[in-house]
This record gives C-alpha cells, structure tokens and sequence, in this order.
C-alpha cells in the first residue's frame, strides 16, 4: 500500500499540471524574493551610512557589515517569499478558473500541497542550511568586525555642537568642544551641559570639562565631570537642590545593560554543535530558534495552500492581506517564546514547539473547514439545539 502510495505522488508531482504550478511558483517566488531582498539591502545600507557618519568610521569598513546582516536576514527573505508564492500562486489558479476545472479532475487541496513540495523542500534544505551553519558563521564575523572597529570609535561617539541622547531619553548630553583623544586613549570635552531625569525629578548639570570613563568592575560607562554645578528639582521652586562640585561621575551606559547584550551576541555567533553542548536558557532558546526557520517553511506552506483559494470575480488582496498577517503573527510568538525562555518564564521543553503546534492545529481548522465539516458540525449543533427547543 505505502508503494502505490509513494508512486501516485511521484505520478502526480510529474504530471503537466504539476510542473504548470511550479514553474509559476518559482516565478512568483523569485521575483518576490528580489523585491523583498532590494527594500532590505536599501534599508540597510541608509542605516550603515548614517552610522558611517554618526560614529566616524569609514563606510567601507562597515560595507562588510551589510553583507553580513543579508546573510541573517536570508533565511526570513525565503520563508516570507516563499509564502506569500504560494498565495499567489493558487489564487491566480482560481482567478482563471483554472482551479476549478482542477477540482472538477478530482485535484484538491491535497494535491496542490503535493504539487509544490520540490520547491518547499528545496527552500527547507537551503533554510536549514544557513540557520545551522551559515548565520552562526556570519554572526560571528559580525561580532569580530564590531569588536574590532569599536575600539576606534569607542570615544568618537560624542560629537561636539550636537546633542547626544542615552537611557532612551533620559538624559540629554551636549559639548560644545570636543577635542582629539588624549595620550590614555580618552576623549575630552569642554563646556558641558546635562539634563537628566532621576526618580522623576529634573537634574541640570553644568560642567567645564567632562571625559568618558569605564568601571573596572561594574563595566558601566560614566561621564566624569569637572569644575560644575548640579541643579535637582523645578526652577524657581523652593526644593531645588543646588551642588556645586569638583569631581562629579554620571553613568550614561548600565554594565548589565552591556553584559546582557554581550551574552546575545555571543550565543548568536557560537555553532549548533556548541549550543547543543552548552544548554542553558540562552543556548537553548537560540537552538530552537534556528531549529524553527526551516519548520516554518513546512508550516507556511500548507498554510498558503488554504489561504490562496479566492473567488475568481473576488480580489486576490485579501489574501495576501492574510497571510502577511499570519505570518507576523507566527514569527513574533517564535520571537516571545524565545524571550520568554531566555528570562526563564517558560520551560525549555515547551519553548517554540508550542507555537508550532498551534499552527498545526490551525492548519487542522483550516483543512476542516475547507472540507465543510466544520460548517456541518455547527449545523449538527444548531438543529439538535431546535429540536430540544421544540420538545420543551
């Protein structure tokens, strides 16, 4: 029985009308891989320029960057391209009414996911591929070029005549001089301003001098502040607090702010073998993630499959409306589930499994109610419901 099975399938995935679908697939699905692909590497070539700028490192130097969040970015570009294909795709079919003279053959739903399977499997080796291997590697490279120009630009953050913001807002930084890094590797700046926010109250710093600083132990980052005054509370109110001082540090940067971001991207950059070997919160929740990107693809596309049957006097922007929605959906509760495990909030064992498993689940709705059981099951309900009515 399994072989007649498998030669059915293989009868089907070459027939004329399956090789009709999937060279319109891999049209669609290449041009919208191009689209996708240009708007990300225009985006993120705006964004290195203007960091280019803001932190005074040659913009060739950070061109390598670029090439390095492509290669991140790659695995999501194919997953989302490849969906919204599929959508595509099948719609088209029943725009032409080509679909329903399908169904009429006896070809359904089942078929269809049979007929694109060569592509979802490609695309899921390729996928699998670059999470395992490739975005490990790049991400890696990124974190040694970062490491490397960042000592260059460790001082040059703070440009003179501008204002510099840090602790999303929380304090306003301005310098009206900025001389050249010191003989000790420190950037000092004259005439200082501050406004800062401290449990609520305002605080305005005047300083004549001022130079960034590391803690040692804490490895936070502070403005060391010299020859200035120190004004808490509201102007012209009794409870303003004025210090005037000789010396005065103000942390600008937390040390565990940094620290967390330094254990996320080095898990990112570690290999699959390492993670597998490490576990723990973070190890666990970057394997399931990168386990996850070539499962979506699987998911994704019986998803479509459902999602691109339209009416042919209907308009196929619906569906695509859909499916871009289910898709953000299904990334961003990827991207919870993977927080959530790394502040420990959820068990490992649970993780990201749990939200593959409600999309099957909505995978097994969705089939159910194309075969109209769903709607027959409610029928069921409804009149059972009359006739009780009826007998009272």
């Amino acid at each position: 029985i399994m072989q007649k099975k498998l030669l059915s399938i293989f009868k089907y995935q070459n027939s004329r009308i399956a090789r009709y679908i999937r060279r319109n697939l891999a049209t669609l699905f290449f041009a919208i891989i191009f689209i996708i692909g240009l708007v990300l590497f225009g985006n993120q070539f705006v964004l290195m320029v203007q960091e280019s700028v803001e932190r005074g490192i040659p913009i060739q130097e950070l061109m390598p960057l670029v090439n390095f969040n492509m290669i991140r970015d790659v695995s999501l570009i194919l997953s989302l391209s490849l969906f919204l294909a599929i959508i595509l795709t099948i719609s088209q079919l029943y725009k032409n009414s080509e679909a329903v003279v399908m169904n009429s053959l006896g070809l359904s739903d089942k078929h269809f996911i049979i007929f694109i399977q060569p592509i979802v499997l490609l695309s899921f080796i390729l996928i699998f591929f670059l999470t395992i291997y490739a975005v490990p590697w790049a991400n890696q490279q990124k974190n040694i070029m970062e490491e490397e120009t960042k000592n260059a630009s460790e001082f040059s953050f703070i440009t003179e005549g501008e204002f510099e913001i840090f602790k999303q807002g929380d304090i306003v930084f301005y310098a009206s001089e900025s001389k050249s890094l010191d003989t000790t590797g420190e950037q000092n700046m004259e005439e200082i301003f501050i406004y800062a926010i401290d449990d609520g109250n305002p605080i305005i710093v005047l300083a004549s001098e001022a130079k960034k600083i590391t803690d040692s132990k804490s490895k936070s980052t502070y403005l060391q502040l010299k020859d200035g005054v120190r004004y808490q509370g509201v102007p012209s109110k009794e409870n303003i607090k004025i210090l005037d001082f000789n010396q005065y540090n103000l942390e600008i940067v937390s040390g565990e702010f940094k620290k967390s971001v330094a254990i996320y991207t080095k898990i990112e950059g570690k290999s699959t073998l390492d993670l597998i070997k490490e576990g723990g919160r973070y190890a666990n929740a970057e394997l399931q993630w990168r386990l996850s990107q070539p499962i979506t693809v699987l998911i994704l596309s019986v998803i479509g499959v459902f999602l691109g049957k339209a009416s042919p006097r209907g308009g196929k922007g619906i569906n695509l409306l859909i499916g871009v929605i289910v898709f953000m959906i299904y990334y961003n509760g990827l991207l919870v589930a993977k927080s959530a495990i790394e502040l420990g909030q959820i068990d490992h064992i649970i993780g990201l499994w749990g939200v593959h498993l409600f999309m099957i689940i909505l995978i097994l709705l969705l089939y159910r109610f194309r075969q109209g059981k769903i709607a027959n099951y409610l029928d069921k309900i409804s009149l059972f419901k009359h006739k009780e009515k009826r007998h009272a």
